[in-house]
């Protein structure tokens, strides 16, 4: 029944089109189509066909709030919009097309300024003082650890290490906002992440060293970490993989009922894979309680951003997969902390994907 009505449908758009044609070409008016065959007439009366095309989102994300109004009709009049699965569309007469980036950037939210000092009228979530002195404790011991790491690797004693110098505050304030219970599922330079969670210094070197205290029995490459009891999954090699697979990971709390997140890290040079679109889509479409976290410092390894993409950022990405998103400054880790620990709870009780673009600009 269903294609039935669908066929239908497109025989009278097709006719509508026609007709218009004939009445443009014989010089008769025809400023509005639906006035030509009315669509309504081809819809059978037991057919609910208000409903038959639902997208069937859950009552948790709707949000009518966010829909933007129909610039083209200021009727609500049904021969004026196409009502289309996903929400109605307005017509219009005028050819536009929508620009490739709007005149204003995505503000970037911050707490701290270049000082360090807390901007007056910051909105953030205020952090204890024994969680703030932690979060400054973790940041030095990770760039001490990547000291000591990188210089080991430099004189020859293992094959491969990635520092996160400079992107301690992502690395930190992102664990600080999380639970223990969410899935972390990372790329190359989120070790802070498993520090955080209570991964040993000496664990991290059994792991470079694959050494026989080795979670991972020396099976994997360097800085491919690794912990089941911590909830984090082991960094694979290639770029983005993991983030199709923290949509299934997300999917799958939902689908348990668990009060829990994914969480997935990458590159900007990460957007520009398949894997990165794939995910988005997969997860808008299935409304999975995952939280994508970019790391955009500007460059893919030697390739800058400017080679990548022509977009204002990661951030706009997601709204073209409608999913929420927001810029973060990747220096502040309070800035970090509050909008993870937001996106966090976005992501559980409202069953939605939330992406997270944090900038970094000490490499521009």
């Amino acid at each position: 029944m269903a294609i039935w009505l669908t066929k239908s449908r497109a025989m009278a758009q097709c006719l509508r089109q026609r007709v218009g044609l004939l009445r443009i070409l014989s010089g008769q008016s025809c400023s509005s189509p639906s006035t030509i065959f009315p669509l309504q007439q081809y819809n059978s009366p037991s057919l609910p066909s208000k409903t038959l095309f639902s997208p069937g989102r859950s009552e948790s994300t709707v949000a009518a709030n966010q829909l933007d109004s129909l610039s083209s009709s200021d009727s609500d009049d049904d021969h004026q919009v196409l009502d289309f699965p996903g929400g109605k569309v307005g017509y219009t007469s005028e050819m536009r097309f929508i620009p490739e980036s709007s005149e204003k950037r995505v503000p970037c939210f911050r707490v701290l300024d270049d000082n360090g000092e807390l901007i007056k009228g910051s909105d953030f979530q205020q952090v204890s003082k024994e969680v703030a002195v932690k979060m400054y404790s973790h940041m030095v011991t990770l760039q001490v650890m990547d000291s000591v790491l990188y210089e080991a690797q430099r004189q020859g004693r293992f094959s491969f290490y990635l520092t996160t110098i400079g992107e301690e505050a992502i690395n930190i304030g992102s664990a600080a906002a999380l639970s223990a219970d969410d899935f972390i599922l990372p790329q190359y330079r989120e070790p802070g992440v498993l520090l955080w969670r209570g991964y040993t210094l000496q664990q991290f070197a059994n792991q470079v060293f694959a050494n026989k205290a080795d979670d991972g029995k020396g099976r994997q490459m360097p800085i491919h970490y690794g912990s089941k009891k911590l909830n984090y999954i082991t960094i694979s090699s290639p770029i983005a993989t993991q983030l199709p697979q923290a949509v299934g990971v997300a999917y799958s709390l939902k689908m348990e009922k668990k009060d829990a997140c994914a969480v997935a890290y990458t590159g900007d040079g990460g957007t520009s894979e398949g894997d990165f679109h794939a995910a988005l889509n997969f997860a808008a479409v299935m409304e999975a309680p995952v939280v994508f976290i970019c790391r955009n410092n500007g460059w893919a390894i030697s390739t800058n951003i400017s080679e990548q993409f022509r977009s204002d950022g990661i951030v706009v990405k997601g709204r073209a997969y409608g999913i929420r998103s927001i810029r973060v400054d990747g220096n502040d880790a309070l800035a970090v902390y509050t909008a993870v620990q937001a996106a966090r709870e976005m992501a559980i009780s409202e069953k939605r994907p939330v992406l997270v673009e944090v900038r970094l600009n000490f490499l521009w």
